[in-house]
């Protein structure tokens, strides 16, 4: 925590369509997310498998390397360019930067 600021990270998984890229499994994106500078990570739980995933995820991490995260990243690049996978992000059905180009920066409605 920053200047009082707790920082939540959500969405580790991408809703689930960063799975579909066939590229990284839960338990990667998940510490991957636990190893970001966040206050907390929430993650979805809809069955008991995802709640027992969650708490595997939190009882084996153990803080990433920068080559571990540089490999993370490589391997996941070709699959992230195109935002395929962050429908969350990308696509109008989801109140996201696809709705607010301005959040992006440099850019207006």
């Amino acid at each position: 925590m920053q200047n009082g600021v707790g920082v939540l990270g959500m969405k580790s998984l991408g809703d689930p369509y960063i799975l579909e890229s066939k590229t990284v499994t839960a338990m990667e994106c998940l510490h991957y997310a636990l190893n970001l500078p966040t206050s907390t990570v929430i993650t979805g739980i809809e069955n008991m498998q995802q709640l027992e995933q969650a708490f595997e995820a939190a009882r084996t991490f153990k803080p990433m390397t920068t080559a571990q995260v540089g490999a993370l990243l490589a391997k996941t690049a070709t699959a992230a360019k195109t935002g395929k996978y962050e429908r969350f992000k990308t696509d109008v059905r989801f109140d996201g930067t696809a709705k607010n180009p301005e959040w992006l920066g440099g850019m207006e409605k």
